[in-house]
């Protein structure tokens, strides 16, 4: 199908939006799925969704047969059915008997299968980050208002609940006046990297041309392709918004803050890995909130991979203690408060610290939940069913993605600016720099073009 012409079937199609949104009206009918990336991450939400029984997946797509061959022997293995195949997302959507879209594809092609699948009157699970660019994210968040769509953003900590009971204790105060909070991606893949292939002709199985689709016009090479296009811009913001978005979207929801004031960035490629990624492999960003609350994310990717506190991902400081995150649940490690005010400095004196400590206990009790995933995807899964039957506001709403995914977008623009940039999260600009303003948007390759809502 031409896309001209796809896009005159979709206006047509979502004039009778409102009369087919809510098909899906009984808690116990089943769900009708389409999978649209099925790659990695595309294949570990389908074993998300596949766990429950009142979702079941008709169609699916990929452009690469093998993961779409992979992923309907799962599908009939589980649930019995053999979904439809499709190699073109614009005809899955077509499918009138799909309720909701997965999509699960790379970061450059969220914004436009989000859109339309919106107009074509699918509500949306779509993977994080939600967008390649600000103003993308805006739309998508725009369509799904218009449309009145049910969207998850696929932050999948937001449906974990020891995440949830993390997050309110320090939202409740528990920790104290919140004044910093650190998150981490520590991985040393010096000193190979991703390798350093030469650009070459795509695999016979691979539409290469489809597979770019919006980003720029390049020659194929196969660390564009599959996981390892994180670590090019064309496709992906790197791993402040793969990573860092989950991190940063934590430490949202624990302070209650959802807009930074500022931004900075420095890093590059330090260590002297011979591979052609184009993110850094060191990068330290740091953003001030609201409320006077610094937020850094580093990421380590080229040294020693040892953490200071082994596995710990985001920690939280207050004034009365510490919250730590790790992938099996959480810590608060409470502090000893002096109850002194420090003392001067006399001849008579010189035990200084010996008479600030005297007193000094902690003021709150620790905390130590162990042994629960905080990155179970089917939790996500299970809300984001539920709220397509109730029509309720799901978990990480488009909203909730869109600040969270911004906050590591702009920490982008940070450094490739050199700079520290004043952020206005009502009007999504920078107020001190033009030239970073020109990084909000890109310009799509023809015949491809972002829709205006």
């Amino acid at each position: 199908m031409k896309r001209r012409e796809f896009l005159r079937n979709l206006t047509i199609l979502t004039a009778g939006v409102t009369l087919t949104s809510n098909r899906v009206s009984g808690a116990n009918e089943r769900l009708n799925l389409g999978f649209i990336g099925l790659g990695n991450r595309g294949d570990q939400v389908l074993d998300a969704f596949l766990a429950h029984s009142d979702a079941q997946v008709t169609a699916v797509c990929d452009l690469y047969q093998p993961y779409m061959d992979f992923a309907c022997k799962k599908i009939s293995e589980k649930h019995g059915n053999i979904p439809k195949q499709f190699k073109d997302y614009r005809k899955l959507l077509e499918q009138k008997d799909i309720d909701a879209v997965v999509i699960c594809t790379p970061d450059h092609w969220h914004a436009l299968q989000t859109i339309h699948a919106a107009q074509a009157g699918k509500d949306v699970y779509v993977e994080k980050p939600l967008s390649l660019t600000i103003h993308e994210g805006r739309q998508m968040v725009k369509a799904i208002e218009k449309y009145n769509r049910i969207c998850q953003v696929g932050i999948h900590r937001r449906s974990v609940p020891v995440c949830a009971e993390a997050a309110e204790l320090v939202r409740s105060g528990y920790i104290g006046k919140v004044t910093v909070a650190r998150s981490f991606h520590i991985q040393n893949e010096w000193p190979k990297g991703i390798g350093n292939p030469p650009n070459s002709e795509p695999p016979a199985d691979l539409n290469w041309d489809e597979w770019l689709g919006p980003a720029p016009k390049v020659p194929y090479n196969k660390n564009r392709t599959f996981y390892r296009f994180r670590w090019f811009y064309d496709y992906s913001g790197g791993q402040v918004t793969n990573f860092g978005v989950h991190y940063i979207d934590f430490i949202h929801w624990a302070i209650g803050i959802d807009m930074p004031e500022a931004v900075t960035a420095i890093g590059g490629k330090f260590a002297g890995i011979d591979d052609n990624r184009e993110i850094p492999d060191t990068l330290e960003v740091i953003w001030k909130y609201p409320n006077d609350v610094l937020v850094t994310f580093s990421q380590f990717n080229a040294t020693a991979a040892q953490w200071s506190l082994p596995g710990c991902e985001v920690e939280i400081r207050g004034t009365k203690g510490t919250l730590y995150l790790f992938g099996d649940g959480y810590e608060i490690v409470p502090d000893v408060i002096k109850v002194k005010e420090f003392p001067a400095r006399t001849p008579l004196n010189r035990d200084l610290d010996r008479e600030y400590r005297e007193g000094a206990k902690p003021v709150i009790e620790g905390k130590k939940v162990r042994g629960k995933s905080t990155a179970d995807t089917t939790y996500h899964a299970r809300n984001f069913i539920d709220c397509v039957k109730s029509r309720k506001k799901p978990n990480c709403d488009i909203m909730t993605g869109h600040r969270s995914t911004t906050a590591t977008l702009i920490a982008n623009i940070a450094l490739k600016t050199n700079s520290l940039l004043k952020w206005d999260g009502k009007s999504e600009r920078f107020t001190n720099n033009d030239a970073a303003n020109k990084y909000l948007s890109y310009k799509y390759r023809s015949p491809y073009s972002l829709p205006q809502i």
